[in-house]
Protein backbone atom coordinates (compact mmCIF):
# COMPACT_ATOMS: atom_id res chain seq x y z
CA UNK A 1 0.00 0.00 0.00
CA UNK A 2 1.25 3.24 -1.19
CA UNK A 3 0.62 6.53 0.70
CA UNK A 4 1.33 10.08 -0.20
CA UNK A 5 1.92 12.18 2.60
CA UNK A 6 1.55 16.02 3.27
CA UNK A 7 3.15 17.75 5.77
CA UNK A 8 2.76 22.12 5.87
CA UNK A 9 2.13 22.35 9.48
CA UNK A 10 4.88 25.25 10.19
CA UNK A 11 7.58 26.30 7.53
CA UNK A 12 8.34 23.07 6.02
CA UNK A 13 6.58 21.94 2.68
CA UNK A 14 7.30 18.50 2.87
CA UNK A 15 5.74 15.61 0.41
CA UNK A 16 6.60 11.88 0.60
CA UNK A 17 5.46 8.76 -0.67
CA UNK A 18 5.72 5.62 1.86
CA UNK A 19 4.77 1.92 1.20
CA UNK A 20 2.90 -0.51 3.98
CA UNK A 21 3.95 2.06 6.27
CA UNK A 22 7.83 1.09 6.92
CA UNK A 23 9.51 2.00 3.21
CA UNK A 24 10.73 5.64 2.19
CA UNK A 25 10.24 5.58 -1.47
CA UNK A 26 10.72 9.15 -1.78
CA UNK A 27 10.91 12.26 1.37
CA UNK A 28 11.33 15.65 0.06
CA UNK A 29 11.62 18.50 2.14
CA UNK A 30 11.24 22.38 1.06
CA UNK A 31 13.00 24.23 3.75
CA UNK A 32 11.91 27.97 4.71
CA UNK A 33 14.71 28.22 7.18
CA UNK A 34 16.78 30.82 5.55
CA UNK A 35 13.72 32.88 4.96
CA UNK A 36 13.00 33.25 8.42
CA UNK A 37 15.99 33.58 10.17
CA UNK A 38 16.20 37.32 9.24
CA UNK A 39 13.11 37.90 11.68
CA UNK A 40 14.58 35.44 14.38
CA UNK A 41 11.65 33.54 13.85
CA UNK A 42 8.93 32.01 12.47
CA UNK A 43 6.53 34.81 10.44
CA UNK A 44 3.12 32.90 10.23
CA UNK A 45 1.71 34.95 7.13
CA UNK A 46 5.53 34.51 4.95
CA UNK A 47 5.11 30.92 6.05
CA UNK A 48 1.70 30.17 4.50
CA UNK A 49 2.54 32.21 1.66
CA UNK A 50 5.67 30.36 0.76
CA UNK A 51 3.84 27.13 1.46
CA UNK A 52 1.44 28.21 -1.41
CA UNK A 53 4.56 28.61 -3.53
CA UNK A 54 6.02 25.27 -3.00
CA UNK A 55 3.70 22.47 -2.52
CA UNK A 56 2.75 21.59 -6.17
CA UNK A 57 6.73 21.24 -7.10
CA UNK A 58 7.45 19.33 -3.76
CA UNK A 59 4.83 16.98 -4.08
CA UNK A 60 5.66 16.34 -8.12
CA UNK A 61 9.41 15.88 -6.89
CA UNK A 62 8.29 13.08 -3.96
CA UNK A 63 6.52 11.35 -6.74
CA UNK A 64 9.03 11.48 -8.97
CA UNK A 65 11.81 10.49 -6.69
CA UNK A 66 9.32 7.66 -5.17
CA UNK A 67 8.81 6.47 -9.24
CA UNK A 68 4.93 6.27 -8.70
CA UNK A 69 1.98 8.04 -11.01
CA UNK A 70 -1.33 8.88 -9.26
CA UNK A 71 -2.97 5.14 -10.54
CA UNK A 72 -0.17 3.86 -7.77
CA UNK A 73 -1.42 5.56 -4.83
CA UNK A 74 -3.72 3.86 -2.29
CA UNK A 75 -4.45 7.10 -0.11
CA UNK A 76 -3.31 10.76 1.04
CA UNK A 77 -2.41 11.27 4.66
CA UNK A 78 -2.77 15.25 5.47
CA UNK A 79 -1.31 17.01 8.64
CA UNK A 80 -4.37 18.56 9.83
CA UNK A 81 -2.83 20.00 13.06
CA UNK A 82 -1.35 21.58 15.58
CA UNK A 83 0.40 24.45 13.84
CA UNK A 84 0.03 27.56 12.29
CA UNK A 85 -3.57 27.39 10.69
CA UNK A 86 -2.71 29.37 7.65
CA UNK A 87 0.32 26.77 6.54
CA UNK A 88 -1.90 23.69 7.61
CA UNK A 89 -4.63 25.21 5.16
CA UNK A 90 -1.97 24.83 2.71
CA UNK A 91 -1.34 21.19 2.69
CA UNK A 92 -4.92 20.40 3.76
CA UNK A 93 -6.84 22.27 0.87
CA UNK A 94 -3.86 20.42 -1.98
CA UNK A 95 -4.75 16.82 -0.43
CA UNK A 96 -7.93 16.99 -0.84
CA UNK A 97 -8.18 18.39 -4.54
CA UNK A 98 -6.02 15.26 -5.22
CA UNK A 99 -8.05 13.37 -3.19
CA UNK A 100 -11.09 14.16 -5.33
CA UNK A 101 -9.32 14.25 -8.64
CA UNK A 102 -7.87 11.15 -8.52
CA UNK A 103 -10.49 9.31 -6.60
CA UNK A 104 -8.06 8.63 -3.73
CA UNK A 105 -9.47 7.98 0.26
CA UNK A 106 -8.05 10.64 2.16
CA UNK A 107 -7.04 10.46 6.07
CA UNK A 108 -6.20 13.30 8.42
CA UNK A 109 -2.94 13.35 10.78
CA UNK A 110 -2.18 14.78 14.02
CA UNK A 111 1.49 15.86 13.84
CA UNK A 112 2.76 14.76 17.15
CA UNK A 113 1.32 11.22 16.13
CA UNK A 114 3.13 11.14 12.97
CA UNK A 115 6.34 11.94 14.85
CA UNK A 116 6.23 8.97 16.44
CA UNK A 117 6.11 7.07 13.87
CA UNK A 118 8.99 8.25 12.38
CA UNK A 119 10.38 5.15 14.25
CA UNK A 120 8.62 2.80 12.20
CA UNK A 121 10.80 4.08 9.22
CA UNK A 122 13.97 3.44 11.00
CA UNK A 123 15.80 0.18 11.08
CA UNK A 124 14.42 -0.98 14.07
CA UNK A 125 10.90 -2.81 15.42
CA UNK A 126 8.77 -0.90 18.19
CA UNK A 127 7.60 -3.35 20.65
CA UNK A 128 4.22 -2.02 22.70
CA UNK A 129 3.64 -1.09 25.19
CA UNK A 130 5.97 1.91 24.50
CA UNK A 131 7.00 5.34 26.30
CA UNK A 132 7.06 8.23 23.51
CA UNK A 133 8.89 11.30 24.23
CA UNK A 134 7.82 14.09 21.51
CA UNK A 135 9.90 17.07 22.18
CA UNK A 136 9.94 19.98 19.29
CA UNK A 137 9.42 23.62 18.98
CA UNK A 138 5.57 23.67 20.32
CA UNK A 139 5.58 20.02 22.41
CA UNK A 140 7.10 18.40 25.20
CA UNK A 141 4.94 15.41 25.54
CA UNK A 142 5.31 11.92 27.52
CA UNK A 143 2.96 9.77 25.87
CA UNK A 144 2.28 6.05 26.87
CA UNK A 145 1.50 4.43 23.47
CA UNK A 146 -0.43 0.62 24.41
CA UNK A 147 -0.95 0.09 20.78
CA UNK A 148 -1.55 1.68 17.18
CA UNK A 149 -3.47 4.78 18.06
CA UNK A 150 -3.39 3.85 21.74
CA UNK A 151 -2.28 6.63 23.57
CA UNK A 152 -2.37 7.72 27.02
CA UNK A 153 -0.47 11.89 27.77
CA UNK A 154 1.22 10.84 31.15
CA UNK A 155 2.80 14.65 31.01
CA UNK A 156 3.22 17.98 28.37
CA UNK A 157 5.21 20.99 28.51
CA UNK A 158 2.95 23.69 31.05
CA UNK A 159 4.99 27.11 29.18
CA UNK A 160 7.63 26.72 27.02
CA UNK A 161 8.24 23.35 24.89
CA UNK A 162 12.18 22.24 24.85
CA UNK A 163 11.79 23.42 21.57
CA UNK A 164 11.04 27.06 22.36
CA UNK A 165 13.19 27.16 24.88
CA UNK A 166 16.46 26.72 22.96
CA UNK A 167 15.07 29.36 20.31
CA UNK A 168 14.52 31.51 22.94
CA UNK A 169 17.52 31.09 25.20
CA UNK A 170 19.83 31.18 21.47
CA UNK A 171 18.53 34.72 20.97
CA UNK A 172 19.46 35.30 24.19
CA UNK A 173 23.26 34.44 23.71
CA UNK A 174 22.80 35.92 20.36
CA UNK A 175 23.66 32.40 18.75
CA UNK A 176 21.14 33.41 15.78
CA UNK A 177 17.82 31.07 14.73
CA UNK A 178 16.79 28.22 14.78
CA UNK A 179 18.23 27.61 17.99
CA UNK A 180 18.22 24.28 18.62
CA UNK A 181 20.85 23.54 16.38
CA UNK A 182 22.68 26.79 17.04
CA UNK A 183 22.85 25.85 20.90
CA UNK A 184 24.09 22.09 19.75
CA UNK A 185 26.54 23.53 18.21
CA UNK A 186 27.95 25.67 20.79
CA UNK A 187 27.95 23.36 23.64
CA UNK A 188 30.22 21.81 21.95
CA UNK A 189 33.14 23.60 22.86
CA UNK A 190 31.92 24.11 26.60
CA UNK A 191 31.36 22.90 29.68
CA UNK A 192 28.54 23.13 32.23
CA UNK A 193 29.98 25.58 34.63
CA UNK A 194 27.05 28.13 34.92
CA UNK A 195 24.60 26.47 37.63
CA UNK A 196 21.36 26.72 36.25
CA UNK A 197 17.94 25.19 37.63
CA UNK A 198 15.66 22.71 36.95
CA UNK A 199 11.92 22.52 37.50
CA UNK A 200 11.30 18.88 38.39
CA UNK A 201 7.01 19.73 38.69
CA UNK A 202 7.32 16.51 41.37
CA UNK A 203 4.75 14.20 41.22
CA UNK A 204 3.72 14.97 37.86
CA UNK A 205 5.44 13.92 34.16
CA UNK A 206 5.00 17.32 32.92
CA UNK A 207 7.86 19.15 32.31
CA UNK A 208 8.34 23.01 32.64
CA UNK A 209 11.39 25.08 30.85
CA UNK A 210 10.26 28.80 31.22
CA UNK A 211 12.61 29.50 34.26
CA UNK A 212 15.68 27.83 33.46
CA UNK A 213 15.20 30.58 30.31
CA UNK A 214 14.95 33.19 32.49
CA UNK A 215 17.62 32.20 34.97
CA UNK A 216 19.66 32.50 31.73
CA UNK A 217 18.66 35.69 30.76
CA UNK A 218 19.22 37.23 33.78
CA UNK A 219 22.44 36.07 34.15
CA UNK A 220 23.36 37.63 30.81
CA UNK A 221 21.54 41.21 31.64
CA UNK A 222 23.87 41.29 34.46
CA UNK A 223 26.96 40.67 33.00
CA UNK A 224 28.01 37.10 34.74
CA UNK A 225 27.92 34.94 31.35
CA UNK A 226 31.44 35.59 29.80
CA UNK A 227 31.76 32.38 27.72
CA UNK A 228 28.89 31.51 25.08
CA UNK A 229 29.69 27.94 24.57
CA UNK A 230 29.76 27.36 28.37
CA UNK A 231 26.60 29.18 28.54
CA UNK A 232 24.75 26.76 26.04
CA UNK A 233 26.23 23.99 27.50
CA UNK A 234 24.92 24.35 30.90
CA UNK A 235 21.51 25.58 29.32
CA UNK A 236 21.65 22.68 27.02
CA UNK A 237 22.43 20.32 29.94
CA UNK A 238 19.26 21.78 32.28
CA UNK A 239 16.95 21.01 29.30
CA UNK A 240 18.04 17.88 28.85
CA UNK A 241 18.23 16.36 32.26
CA UNK A 242 14.78 16.85 33.28
CA UNK A 243 13.72 15.53 29.34
CA UNK A 244 16.38 12.11 29.93
CA UNK A 245 15.49 11.66 34.33
CA UNK A 246 11.48 12.58 33.91
CA UNK A 247 11.22 9.86 30.54
CA UNK A 248 13.27 7.22 32.78
CA UNK A 249 11.08 7.50 35.61
CA UNK A 250 7.77 7.29 33.33
CA UNK A 251 9.38 4.05 31.63
CA UNK A 252 9.98 2.13 34.91
CA UNK A 253 7.01 3.44 36.46
CA UNK A 254 4.41 2.25 33.44
CA UNK A 255 7.13 -0.69 32.70
CA UNK A 256 6.93 -0.40 29.27
CA UNK A 257 9.03 -2.48 26.50
CA UNK A 258 10.81 0.71 24.65
CA UNK A 259 11.37 4.26 24.69
CA UNK A 260 10.52 6.12 21.21
CA UNK A 261 12.42 9.42 20.58
CA UNK A 262 11.00 11.81 18.54
CA UNK A 263 10.76 15.51 17.44
CA UNK A 264 12.67 18.10 16.13
CA UNK A 265 14.71 18.52 19.32
CA UNK A 266 15.30 14.66 18.91
CA UNK A 267 18.12 15.65 16.28
CA UNK A 268 19.90 17.01 19.57
CA UNK A 269 23.05 14.96 19.96
CA UNK A 270 23.52 15.45 23.32
CA UNK A 271 20.10 14.47 24.55
CA UNK A 272 20.00 11.19 22.40
CA UNK A 273 23.71 10.70 23.82
CA UNK A 274 22.26 10.70 27.26
CA UNK A 275 19.10 9.36 26.87
CA UNK A 276 20.74 6.06 25.32
CA UNK A 277 22.99 5.70 27.65
CA UNK A 278 20.49 6.33 30.98
CA UNK A 279 18.03 3.85 30.40
CA UNK A 280 17.94 0.57 31.26
CA UNK A 281 15.76 -0.21 28.29
CA UNK A 282 16.38 0.01 24.37
CA UNK A 283 15.89 3.74 23.17
CA UNK A 284 14.80 4.08 19.35
CA UNK A 285 15.65 7.27 17.61
CA UNK A 286 14.63 7.83 14.35
CA UNK A 287 17.51 9.76 11.85
CA UNK A 288 18.15 13.51 12.18
CA UNK A 289 15.82 14.24 9.20
CA UNK A 290 13.08 11.89 10.11
CA UNK A 291 13.16 14.00 13.76
CA UNK A 292 12.32 17.20 11.98
CA UNK A 293 8.94 17.86 10.45
CA UNK A 294 8.68 15.99 6.93
CA UNK A 295 6.26 14.07 5.18
CA UNK A 296 7.67 10.26 5.71
CA UNK A 297 6.25 10.57 9.12
CA UNK A 298 3.55 11.94 8.09
CA UNK A 299 2.27 8.96 5.63
CA UNK A 300 3.72 5.96 7.50
CA UNK A 301 0.82 7.43 10.33
CA UNK A 302 -1.66 7.34 7.42
CA UNK A 303 -1.19 3.63 6.49
CA UNK A 304 -1.84 2.91 10.16
CA UNK A 305 -4.95 4.83 9.96
CA UNK A 306 -5.61 3.59 6.95
CA UNK A 307 -5.64 0.05 8.02
CA UNK A 308 -7.49 0.95 11.11
CA UNK A 309 -10.57 2.16 8.52
CA UNK A 310 -9.89 6.11 9.42
CA UNK A 311 -10.72 7.68 6.48
CA UNK A 312 -12.42 11.39 6.62
CA UNK A 313 -14.61 12.90 4.17
CA UNK A 314 -13.35 16.05 1.89
CA UNK A 315 -15.11 18.20 4.61
CA UNK A 316 -12.15 18.01 6.87
CA UNK A 317 -10.86 20.99 8.66
CA UNK A 318 -7.02 22.21 9.65
CA UNK A 319 -7.20 21.94 14.07
CA UNK A 320 -4.13 24.07 14.80
CA UNK A 321 -4.62 23.34 18.61
CA UNK A 322 -4.88 19.58 17.99
CA UNK A 323 -3.73 17.71 20.93
CA UNK A 324 -2.95 13.77 21.28
CA UNK A 325 -5.57 13.20 23.65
Amino acid sequence: MKVLGIETSCDETAAAVVEDGVKVLSNEIASQVELHARYGGIVPEVASRQHILAIIPIIEQAMAKGRVSWHDLDGIAVTIGPGLAGSLLVGVSVAKAICLACELPLTGVNHLEAHIYANWLADHKPLFPLLCLIVSGGHSDLVLMRGHGDYVVLGRTRDDAAGEAFDKAARIMGLGYPGGPAIDRAAESGTTSIELPRSWLKGTSDFSFSGVKTALLRLVEKGKVCNIADAAASFQEAVIDVLVSKTIAAAKQHRVRQILLSGGVAANRRLRQQLVANSPIPVLIPEPILCTDNAAMVAACGYFRFQAGKVDGLDIDVVPSLKMA
